[in-house]
C-alpha cells in the first residue's frame, strides 16, 4: 500500500483509496457469490494531495490523511491498477465521511 502511495502523489484535492475486499466466504464457510456480496462502498486512504485552492489562490488542507477509513459514493472515481491491486482516485469533496476510532 506505502509503495503506491509513494510513486503517485495526488495533485490538488485528490484522495488516492484502495476499496475495502467484500468478504468471499461465511464464518460458517459458506462461499459468496460475487454478484450476491454488492459493492464496497468503504476504504482507506493511501494518499492525498496538497489540498484545494481558492479564488485567490491559498491552499485548502485535506480533511482527510493517510490510514483514514473513508465511506465512499457507489460510483465515480477513477481506477488505477497497481501490482495487481485496484485504486481509486476520488476529489476530496466526492467522499462521503470519514470513520472515527
Amino acid at each position: 500500500m506505502a509503495q503506491l502511495g509513494k510513486r503517485l502523489l495526488p495533485l490538488f484535492d485528490r484522495v488516492l483509496i484502495e476499496r475495502f475486499v467484500p468478504e468471499v466466504k461465511t464464518k460458517g464457510g459458506i462461499m459468496i457469490p460475487e454478484a450476491a456480496a454488492g459493492k464496497v462502498n468503504s476504504g482507506t486512504v493511501v494518499a492525498v494531495g496538497p489540498g484545494g485552492r481558492t479564488d485567490d489562490g491559498k491552499t485548502v488542507a485535506p480533511a482527510v490523511k493517510e490510514g483514514d477509513k473513508v465511506l465512499l459514493p457507489e460510483y465515480g472515481g477513477h481506477k488505477i491498477e497497481f501490482n495487481s491491486k485496484e485504486y481509486y482516485l476520488f476529489r476530496e469533496n466526492e467522499i462521503l465521511g470519514k470513520w472515527s476510532e
